[in-house]
């Protein structure tokens, strides 16, 4: 046996045995998660089942939104062609397992990073795309303006979400007593909400927006401006492929900085001759980053040629040019008043 053969016989152990205690499938890493997506010929994606804004399916099958056009960043950074990607639609109880058992490449499903989830799961979170926070939606009728009002409410969670637990310890925090309707699915429990069975729907300020939209009367129903909690989103990955993870942390970086330095799916194609060091450098004219990853060195424009940069991206499915029209809030720059922060790409 050879030194390097010997080598990789030491990495491969080590690597099943860190998928051992981590409870995860070694064989993902082993092959390479970005070799196993360019051999398919396209990524596999986990979106939720349906949320206004982040991840909607239309009546010809096609998706959109705010975590689909992450995925579509991403197969734009690998193929140079953003429809390669398979979108597969996963409830909140399903969805880590699946990641984990490999039926997809990446977790884009308005998920919150914690602690639990990824030194538990064994999972990595590859940054925030969006700072979100829990909050309360009740029918006007219920006559309340803060969440400090809803002492005994009745109140409607999803299973297997940060919610459930946030709720409980809101409560408990505030000496007050509520009863928990909890429910498997997110139209479940919206169906719940509407049909009177609780008077308090609680999710993340942007998912309360979304599910509004899809009552009979959005106008009856009121969303109270208490934030309970943080709820930092973002894409997911497994924590058996550190070279997949920083390819997905990358592209969410690179949509951030192509916002800050100007660079948008409008005027990508000038990025090619501009003068300036850091445009040069996304654009992949110097320092090699897209070798490093694994990619070619224009990965980072043809991500944002295939989807624009953050600002686009969150206009189109939740700002001003959506539907729901939330605020950009703390998901501004920093450089603007808000906290959207990446690292430099250089």
């Amino acid at each position: 046996m050879t030194v390097n053969a010997a080598k990789v016989d030491i990495r491969w152990a080590l690597a099943c045995l860190v998928a051992l205690v981590l409870g995860v499938s070694a064989l993902p890493a082993a092959a390479g998660t970005l070799e196993t997506v360019k051999q398919r010929g396209v990524l596999q994606c986990g979106v939720s089942e349906g949320l206004f804004g982040f991840s909607e399916r239309n009546g010809q099958g096609e998706w959109s939104g705010f975590d689909v056009d992450f995925c579509r960043a991403v197969a734009g950074a690998i193929f140079d062609d953003r429809t390669k990607v398979s979108f597969v639609p996963l409830s909140a109880g399903e969805r880590f397992d699946a990641l984990r058992a490999g039926r997809v490449d990446l977790l884009s499903r308005n998920s919150t990073w914690t602690l639990e989830r990824e030194a538990g799961l064994g999972l990595a979170f590859a940054g925030i795309t969006y700072h979100d926070g829990q909050g309360f939606m009740i029918m006007r009728d219920l006559n309340a303006t803060s969440a400090l009002e809803l002492d005994r409410a009745r109140v409607c969670v999803e299973t297997g979400t940060t919610s459930q637990l946030n709720l409980a310890d809101f409560f408990r925090a505030n000496s007050m007593t509520f009863e928990e309707r909890a429910f498997p699915t997110a139209s479940e429990t919206l169906n719940a909400f509407q049909s009177g069975q609780c008077n308090v729907l609680t999710r993340d300020h942007s998912a309360l927006y979304a599910e509004r939209l899809k009552l009979p009367r959005p106008g009856d129903a009121i969303i109270l401006p208490d934030v309970i909690s943080k709820e930092p989103l973002g894409p997911v990955t497994r924590a058996d492929d550190f070279a997949w993870f920083t390819i997905v942390k990358w592209v969410n970086f690179a949509l951030v900085n192509a916002e800050e330095i100007g660079i948008s799916s409008r005027n990508a194609d000038e990025a090619a001759t501009s003068a300036k060091p850091d445009v040069r450098r996304f654009a992949g004219l110097e320092g090699s980053f897209g070798k490093m990853l694994g990619l070619d060195d224009t990965w980072a424009l043809r991500a944002v040629r295939a989807v624009g940069n953050y600002a686009e991206i969150y206009e189109r499915n939740l700002g001003v040019d959506s539907r729901l029209g939330i605020p950009r809030g703390l998901n501004q720059l920093w450089s603007m008043g808000g906290i959207l922060y990446a690292p430099p790409l250089r």
